[in-house]
């Protein structure tokens, strides 16, 4: 099969001397708008005509670091914003909407870097996002919280935290589920102690400032998703302060909508998402500076069956 765009991979640095791996996918055309990446795939997106960039967080993927380590959550932002601020600010790329993607954790690192500069930003796919602690999970102790964080440095490397087996809940195509589980480049261990309080610490500020959250904003979650609640989802869409927000529920779904479900389901989901984009892009209400106003004066709730 023809492809209508071309993939490249390239190793940079970052700010604490770590090796980075980025990629990028770019159409043979002048691309609609920029995607970056915070956790997914860009082939899709890039055939529909956008220039899509990511990058391999530390510790993650072909990235340097610890396997799974996340010693500060903001480090992770920080490499993401640093790597994406360049891409964006481009010759090649002036006046082109620029659009973030985050799949589960990455919903996380999305929303954080819309908060540290709303204006640079004009939208955001969102996947499953993880910006919640789920009501139906049971929170820890505070006792048992502040004994964690004395420990959490001393001994941040621990794989101490008990977690159900998130390949089997989150990819519900049996054939796209042993793919995953073959992957080397994916962990699949019990999370780090340091990892875990991270994650709660960011989701639990995330939680409180739902209501911050301004950015044109797209959210799609399985209805049957058991690794982020859906709950979630829809408290972001409720909360938030978002002009231009919308949510799409799918019935029969799991977590892993954009990749573990059936090449159908997938389908799906990502004509939804480019046709979210592609709105976006081709609004005359977008400037030359890449304005940050909303596009769409009303807010809509999709719930749409599956296959």
């Amino acid at each position: 099969m023809d492809m209508n765009f071309k993939y490249f991979e390239v190793y940079t640095r970052n700010s604490r001397g770590l090796q980075l791996f980025t990629c990028k996918w770019v159409p043979l055309t002048s691309p609609k708008a920029i995607v970056f990446l915070c956790h997914g795939c860009g082939e899709r997106l890039a055939s529909a005509g956008y220039a899509v960039y990511g990058v391999d967080y530390e510790g993650h993927g072909r990235s340097g670091g610890v396997r799974c380590l996340i010693n500060k959550f903001d480090n992770i932002v920080d490499d993401c914003e640093d790597f994406f601020k360049i891409i964006g600010e481009l010759q090649e790329y002036r006046g082109k909407p620029r659009f973030l993607y985050g799949d589960s954790m990455g919903g996380s690192v999305c929303l954080l870097l819309h908060k540290r500069d709303p204006s640079f930003w004009d939208g955001t796919i969102l996947v499953a996002p993880m910006c919640k602690i789920s009501d139906k999970l049971m929170k820890p102790f505070p006792i048992v919280v502040n004994v964690l964080t004395k420990f959490e440095n001393i001994i941040p490397k621990w794989k101490i935290v008990p977690t159900k087996n998130i390949i089997a809940s989150a990819f519900k195509d049996r054939a796209k589920r042993e793919e995953i589980r073959s992957n080397k480049l994916i962990y699949q261990d019990k999370p780090r102690l340091k990892t875990a309080m991270e994650m709660r610490r960011t989701s639990m500020g995330l939680e409180d400032t739902l209501h911050e959250v301004t950015l044109p904003f797209l959210v799609l979650q399985g209805e049957k998703d058991r690794v982020t609640d859906p709950e979630i989802s829809r408290a972001l869409y409720e909360k938030a302060s978002s002009t231009d927000k919308t949510i799409k529920l799918y019935m029969g779904m799991c977590h892993g909508i954009a990749t573990g479900e059936s090449d159908e389901n997938i389908a799906l989901v990502f004509r939804d998402i480019i046709a979210w984009l592609d709105k976006r892009s081709q609004d005359p209400i977008f400037d030359s500076f890449g304005s940050n106003e909303p596009t769409i004066g009303s807010s809509i709730i999709h719930t749409t069956k599956t296959v």
